[in-house]
């Protein structure tokens, strides 16, 4: 029986992406955007060269805003670096924001039980304690991943909201400022707890650091450790590195506890820097950012370090637009979601090309 011709679109594998286009598609996805939200601003009754103007440009025009741009670039680079590890795996950590928010827990009880205390020891010691909280956390999907086969996504998803849960407990009761006019806050941290501001009339403080230091040592485990090298192998072909004798199990477990780790030193930089005090929420969404982070900037630590500076831009963006020209707080959350579904578009067109009609072997048939 003869069959009717077809136009529907379909997708056929273009047998080898381009290397090239690979690393151009995250510009390609940040042209579309810039013009998709210009469209938006102009439909909305903005004018659409002043409105993103504001959104890029005006943030970056003073020292305080280019302070601002890193302290909001700093988690970010820090939870998105960890990721970014797990991701090359395939072990795929989507409780950045719990681990951020349990790691600030426990640096911020460190700086709680040293109130009355002075010394220098006591803030690496809340860094120390950031990242075991953010490990101990990581280790929960982890565990539940290798022993009972249980779903990481979900498992590190829903752990993100018992985080917030219990920090919430703890700043309405326990950790509550009993001189705070029963606000749901801690105590302001003492001087001994907060990180030093590394530029006067900022708020870009030693955190930065952190970054920098994770942005080296993501690439140094990448590109030269065996650790790394395993990773690779078990997230590209599994079942080689199965016959290689590499440990499916043992990437589980570095990634999360790594990812865990740099998370939880987020949160602290985050309470010990421009927070100052454990509030029951101590991140905008960092976490979940940091996802959109690490696939824009391809996974490379170099590239995770321009995303995070360019998700951090679209926070100021968002804050600048709201004040000067009073769009809603969610225009961020907009120029995010836009840059990730034009992101997840072009590695779709780089790696498979539209076709109308049906494949050659149907009609042939």
């Amino acid at each position: 029986m003869a069959h009717k011709p077809s136009f529907m679109p379909r997708l056929e594998p273009r047998g080898h992406a381009s290397p090239s286009m690979v690393y151009l598609t995250p510009l390609l996805a940040l042209v579309v955007t810039l013009l998709a939200g210009g469209l938006l601003f102009q439909v909305l009754g903005f004018n659409a060269p002043e409105a993103l103007y504001t959104f890029f440009i005006s943030p970056l025009t003073t020292a305080y805003g280019l302070g601002e741009l890193v302290v909001k670039a700093t988690p970010l680079a820090l939870c998105a670096i960890g990721l970014a590890l797990g991701f090359r795996g395939n072990v795929w950590n989507i409780g950045a924001e719990g681990q951020l928010t349990f790691g600030a827990i426990f640096g911020g009880g460190v700086a709680l039980a040293c109130y009355d205390m002075e010394g220098w020891w006591i803030l690496p010691l809340m860094v120390v304690a950031g990242m075991v909280g953010g490990m101990l956390w990581g280790a929960i999907p982890a565990f539940l991943k290798t022993r009972f086969h249980a779903s990481e996504i979900l498992v590190s998803l829903m752990l993100t909201y018992v985080a917030t849960l219990i920090l919430s407990l703890l700043v309405h009761g326990p950790w509550r400022d009993p001189e705070g006019f029963n606000f749901p806050e801690s105590r302001i941290f003492s001087d001994s707890a907060l990180l030093p501001v590394l530029l006067a009339e900022t708020r870009l403080h030693f955190g930065a650091l952190f970054a920098l230091a994770a942005v080296v040592g993501g690439w140094f485990i990448i590109a030269r450790t065996f650790v790394g090298f395993q990773i690779k192998v078990m997230g590209l072909t599994p079942a080689a590195g199965g016959y290689a004798g590499f440990s499916q199990r043992k990437v589980v477990w570095l990634s999360f506890l790594v990812s865990g780790a740099l998370a939880g030193l987020a949160g602290v930089s985050e309470v010990a820097g421009p927070i100052g005090q454990l509030q029951p929420t101590v991140s905008p969404g960092y976490g979940f950012t940091a996802i959109i982070v690490a696939f824009l900037g391809r996974l490379h630590p170099v590239g995770i370090l321009l995303a995070a500076l360019l998700m951090a831009l679209s926070y100021l963006g968002g804050e600048a637009v709201q004040i000067g020209m009073g769009l809603p707080l969610a225009v961020t959350g907009v120029f995010q979601g836009m840059l990730l579904f034009f992101l997840l578009a072009s590695d779709v067109l780089i790696r498979y090309r539209v076709r109308f009609g049906r494949p050659q072997q149907e009609a042939k048939a």
